[in-house]
């Protein structure tokens, strides 16, 4: 029988160990590398190395806007749940996700949108909110780059992960188009824990 860790650090350690193992290498900086390193942790999918996109100082930008307490929008409570509390405590970033908020269901009823898009439209009301991370909604994403394009908000940081069928693929290939700092997912692969693990690998680069 295997010899069983037990101590999660060391659980965590020897799976660093054999994602470095098993890929190789990263053709990148090691500050994007941690970034791409916790998505294979947290999925167990050694694809998300070449799948994984980060465009040039969106590592900077989000550390920056992180360390002075800027807000972070998740689309569903999923994601806000699954980003660090005990950093986002300490730098003073505080999570907003209104997917639940008892008015967002009857306006988007009545404008006939997604509860995920009129998230994005309430979020954009507030300027310290400067961190979007979408895991869920290719309906929020969309929503938030129009939003960008009628100058409503200019984001430090766009996680943008959203998973499935219908729109996932094509909402990251629009985001890859802005010129704004991102993090994002080619295909349809994404999700939740994967944008969770992108915003934890970042608040964990900051000590």
């Amino acid at each position: 029988m295997m010899e069983i860790l037990k101590q999660p650090q060391k659980i965590e350690d020897r799976s660093m160990k054999i994602i470095d193992e098993e890929v190789g290498g990263f053709d990148c900086s090691p500050k994007e590398a941690k970034v791409i390193k916790r998505v294979i942790h947290a999925t167990a999918d050694l694809e998300f190395k070449e799948l994984v996109v980060i465009s040039d100082g969106a590592i900077e930008s989000a550390l920056k806007v992180l360390k002075s307490g800027a807000n972070i929008v998740t689309d569903v409570n999923m994601l806000k749940q699954g980003v660090s509390k005990r950093k986002t405590s300490e730098l003073g970033n505080e999570i907003n996700c209104f997917i639940s908020d008892d008015n967002i269901a009857q306006q988007a009823k009545e404008a006939g949108v997604t509860r995920s898009m009129m998230c994005m439209r309430k979020a954009v009301e507030d300027p310290d909110n400067k961190i979007f991370a979408i895991g869920n909604a290719p309906t929020a994403l969309f929503e938030l780059m129009k939003l960008i394009e009628e100058g409503k908000v200019e984001p430090d940081l766009i996680v943008g992960t959203p998973v499935g069928f219908v729109g996932a693929k094509e909402s990251k290939e629009e985001l890859e188009k802005l010129d704004v700092p991102y993090i994002t997912v080619r295909g349809r692969k994404g999700g939740s824990p994967v944008a969770a693990s992108i915003m934890n690998a970042l608040l964990y680069q900051i000590d």
